[in-house]
Parts: C-alpha cells; sequence; structure tokens
C-alpha cells in the first residue's frame, strides 16, 4: 500500500468531494393515471457529477462548456470543482485511496496522469467513440503502460513570447527575429526604465518552463530530444549547458528582486505595462485579457541564434478521465465522449482561448488562432514534461530546484548540468537499452 500512496502522491490530485450519487427519489409511487386514463410516467432521474482539476482560473469557462452539454442533456447536472493547484496532489492521495474523489478527473499530462492508471484509480477509455479523431503521440498524455488509454486530451499548451505592442511600438521596437534581435529588444526596454522580462525564480515551474520555452533554440529542439531519450547523447552535453548558460546570462533584463517574485508578481507586472515581455504558456492569455482588456498584446515565436530554428514549446497539458469508484460511471462517460467532439473543441478554443486537440478547430480570437499555427508548424516537445518528469523526486522537480539554486549564486550552469543527469540516470533507461 505504501508503494502505491508514493506513486499516488507525486501524481495528479483531485478535489476531495466524494463521487456523486444520483438525486434520491422518494419513495416509489405507483404511477397515476390522469386524464383520459393515461398513464403519468415520472419524471426521469436526475444525476449529479463532479469533475475535478487544479484548474481554478477555468471555472467560468467550463462553467459555460457544461450549459451547453446540458441543453441537449438536461437530466445531469455536472459541477467543475477545482482544487488549488498547489494542494491538487495531496488531495489526491486521500480521496482516491479512500475509494472517493470526483466522477470526471482531470488528469496533469504524462508520468503524473498515467501513475493512475496504473495504480488501478481510473476507467479504460479505448471503446469511447472519438479517440480516434487523436493521434497515437496525443494519446500518449494519457496511455498506460498497458497500452489503454485513460484520458481524453483537451487542450495543447505551448510557450512562446508574450509582448506589449504599445510598448514596442513607442519604442520603436519591432517583433524579434532572431536573439540578437531579442536581446537589442530588452537593452532598449532597460534603457527606458521598462523591466524587460516580466520574470519570477520564487516558484519552481517557471524555471522549467522558461528553459522549456528558450532552452529548445540553443540545445537543437527535436533532434536533441531524439538524441537524448535515445542515449546518444546526455544533459551534460555543451549545447545543454549553453541553454542553461543562457538562462543566466538574462538575469541582467529580469525585475529587481527577481528571486522572490511569484507568478502573480509577473502576470500584475505584464498586465500593469511595467513589464514590455514575458515567456509564458498561452493559458495566460486569457487570464490577463480579463485582468485589462485593454492590453495591447500579442506573441512571437521564441528567435534563434544564428543557425538555429525559430521555435513554440508544445506538450497536452490535460486529459480527462473517468474515476473507476464512480457511481455514475455511464452518465460520466457519455460526457467524455462528448469531449472528442468538434463542438467541445471550438468551446474550448473560444472559452479557454487554448488550442484544442480536435483536429481541424479553429479559434475565433486571431492570438490564439496564431498560437496554434505556431503550435502545429514549428513546436518541439517540452522536454521535462514529456519524458523527464519521473523519478523521486522527478527529475523535472530536481532541475527546477537546480536552477532555482543557480539564480540564488549557489549552483554553477555546469553543477546544474552534472546533478540533473545524476537525477535522471537514478531512474531513466534510454530506448532501445
Amino acid at each position: 500500500m505504501k508503494q502505491v500512496s508514493l506513486i499516488v502522491a507525486a501524481a495528479v490530485a483531485v478535489s476531495l468531494a466524494g463521487c456523486s450519487s444520483s438525486t434520491t427519489p422518494p419513495a416509489q409511487q405507483p404511477a397515476k393515471e390522469g386524464n383520459g386514463g393515461q398513464v403519468q410516467t415520472p419524471p426521469a432521474q436526475k444525476v449529479k457529477l463532479t469533475m475535478g482539476s487544479w484548474r481554478t482560473e477555468d471555472k467560468e469557462a467550463y462553467e459555460k462548456i457544461i450549459k451547453e452539454y446540458q441543453k441537449k442533456n438536461p437530466n445531469v447536472e455536472i459541477e467543475f470543482k477545482p482544487t488549488k493547484n498547489t494542494e491538487y496532489n495531496t488531495v489526491l492521495n486521500t480521496s482516491l485511496q479512500t475509494g472517493s474523489g470526483p466522477d470526471i478527473i482531470q488528469l496533469r499530462p504524462y508520468a503524473a496522469g498515467i501513475a493512475l492508471a496504473d495504480a488501478g484509480y481510473l476507467e479504460p477509455l479505448d471503446s469511447v467513440k472519438g479517440l480516434s479523431v487523436m493521434s497515437k503521440e496525443t494519446l500518449a498524455a494519457a496511455t498506460g503502460k498497458d497500452g489503454k488509454v485513460y484520458g481524453v486530451p483537451t487542450v495543447f499548451s505551448s510557450t512562446q513570447i508574450f509582448y506589449n505592442k504599445k510598448l514596442f511600438k513607442k519604442f520603436n521596437i519591432e517583433e524579434p527575429k532572431t536573439w540578437d534581435d531579442l536581446i537589442k529588444a530588452a537593452e532598449t526596454l532597460k534603457q527606458n526604465k521598462v523591466a524587460p522580462f516580466a520574470f519570477g525564480s520564487k516558484e519552481g515551474w517557471i524555471l522549467s518552463l522558461t528553459h522549456g520555452a528558450l532552452g529548445p533554440v540553443f540545445y537543437g529542439g527535436t533532434d536533441f530530444v531524439n538524441k537524448v531519450t535515445s542515449g546518444q547523447t546526455n544533459f551534460k552535453d555543451k549545447a545543454f549547458l549553453d541553454s542553461i548558460q543562457t538562462m543566466q546570462g538574462l538575469t541582467k533584463y529580469f525585475p529587481d528582486n527577481y528571486v522572490g517574485l511569484s507568478m502573480d508578481d509577473m502576470r500584475n507586472l505584464f498586465v500593469t505595462e511595467q513589464a514590455g515581455m514575458m515567456v509564458m504558456g498561452d493559458w495566460e492569455f486569457a487570464v490577463m485579457k480579463k485582468m485589462n482588456p485593454a492590453l495591447e498584446m500579442d506573441v512571437f515565436p521564441v528567435p534563434a541564434p544564428a543557425g538555429g530554428k525559430t521555435s513554440v514549446t508544445t506538450w497536452v497539458d490535460g486529459s480527462f478521465s473517468v474515476n473507476k469508484a464512480s457511481k455514475n460511471k455511464a452518465e460520466a462517460l457519455k460526457f467524455i465522449e462528448f469531449m472528442t467532439t468538434k463542438e467541445f473543441g471550438a468551446l474550448v478554443a473560444n472559452e479557454l482561448m487554448k488550442p484544442s486537440t480536435i483536429p481541424g478547430v479553429e479559434a475565433t480570437d486571431p492570438t490564439v488562432t496564431k498560437i496554434s499555427k505556431f503550435a502545429n508548424s514549428i513546436s518541439t516537445p517540452y522536454l521535462f514534461v514529456v519524458h523527464f518528469n519521473s523519478g523521486n523526486p522527478t527529475s523535472k522537480s530536481a532541475f527546477e530546484g537546480l536552477l532555482q539554486g543557480m539564480y540564488l549564486n549557489k549552483q554553477t550552469p555546469q553543477q546544474v548540468t552534472e546533478e540533473l543527469q545524476k537525477s535522471v540516470d537514478s531512474w531513466f533507461k534510454p530506448a532501445g537499452k
């Protein structure tokens, strides 16, 4: 049991709410005859489902999506009940082990969500109609070790660089096409008393995400991913070291006291126009747009140094699964099937303002459309989410701690790569070896 607990504690966590059950009807009464002797059929039994998630900021959007579903399924009540993201993992360890938890569970991508499937907490979804529209690579985010699919991927996430169009215009900065252009833009903003990048190293995930976005143009993107996963190279490779040194070299373009800044602080700097750029995931677009509707922002892919390839970093950011202990499994599976349709894909693209996993779905917002096009044409995998998010502690969390140490002047870039490789060696076996 202890082993299962460790697996689950490292995995996605969900709301502590117990599996919902159908509303208990009053004691059965014989069907009554009405006018003309016709038998009056009792109304259909109302079913209540709960959806667990770590995305508290998506509550309003999912409530709109659920309302659209309920127009055709009025007998189902669905409550989107997210848990604070920092508490999500702990809550799961309690709820699932006690046979409770939401009916529909949003899985963290890849290793964390797959651990739940391997522990036996999820219902296999291979019979769900619509999964066939998604590629094997997309479904891999929620495919168990037994080869079965346990979650429906709903959105892709990508990292790129957000920028303030008004500030760029004010200081005659053009959208950067090369890494040198990016540094020139940062210098111009700094000279004009504007923080070039909204950045903070207080939260470790910000560091792996920032490196996941900027690093590929230095270490070689997908080519390096293929080499490191097959054992042809490792994280002490000079190209990977270059990417860490680049991260360190950007500190002069970070805000004052950046080591104490959180995601909320970063967002506020950008939304209040105190910072000109921010390396961030696409999910922040909708959040920032809501905070400041007048903010003139746009995005561009990460520009490469000479000889490199411009890129954005992508991954499947969460899938929805069915709790094996749900008392309303049939209704939960029906909603899961809805998640494979273009109707759902369009709702996600327009309400969450993120690229849908459903092929052929386009958003109405031009910025979201641009993000989707980048993701479909110049993307590379998020290395530490897709491939190196296992181990105890995970290599992703080890990497984040090492980068935090670097920004506190406790680690050199070379020490970061050496310690990271030790973490990877503790659990990773290259493909074919």
